[in-house]
């Protein structure tokens, strides 16, 4: 697959085959293309919690306002920020935007490859920040920004219409 096929093929899936598992060697795959993603400074602000646990993949749905989809992913990778990681080289402005900037293109890379690889992913961004974080016993300065659920698809949604480009692009 190309990446205009993967990055047009890519949707959010939100149910998944209960009988296919995703291997340790593809979750690997998928963390070797997320921090492949560019960073400012390349700061690599980024860590991964892979969660295979049911019990806490059940509440880590209950902290997500009850999306029930990501207790039912075999695995779902929680992209969490090191704000001090960026915060040291650029001060505020580090801790508060690029160590975001520089997770979400980690997340983006997720997506694309796991599409690559046959897999199914949703970009999960409501949920209750201090409820995952304590779920997950995260050290101070560390900051869940998305959950990221990993599956075979059981489902194959249609694309989402996107806005052309005359309404999204300025030429100066």
């Amino acid at each position: 697959m190309n990446v205009w096929e993967a990055i047009k093929g890519r949707r959010s899936v939100r149910r998944f085959d209960p009988q296919q598992d995703v291997s340790p060697e593809l979750v690997n795959r998928l963390l070797e293309a997320a921090r492949w993603a560019p960073s400012a400074g390349n700061a690599q602000p980024w860590r991964f919690v892979v969660v295979r646990s049911p019990e806490l993949k059940e509440k880590l749905a209950q902290a997500a306002l009850g999306q029930r989809f990501l207790a039912q992913a075999p695995v779902v990778i929680v992209v969490c920020a090191d704000l001090a990681r960026t915060r040291d080289a650029y001060g505020h402005r580090g801790e508060t935007l690029y160590c975001l900037q520089d997770t979400a293109a980690a997340i983006q890379n997720i997506h694309l490859a796991a599409t690559e690889l046959g897999l199914g992913t949703c970009w999960v961004g409501a949920f209750d920040e201090s409820e995952v974080a304590r779920l997950l016993a995260l050290p101070p300065g560390f900051r869940p920004v998305a959950l990221v659920p990993v599956g075979y698809p059981a489902e194959a949604p249609a694309p989402r219409p996107r806005r052309p480009l005359s309404e999204v692009v300025e030429y100066r």
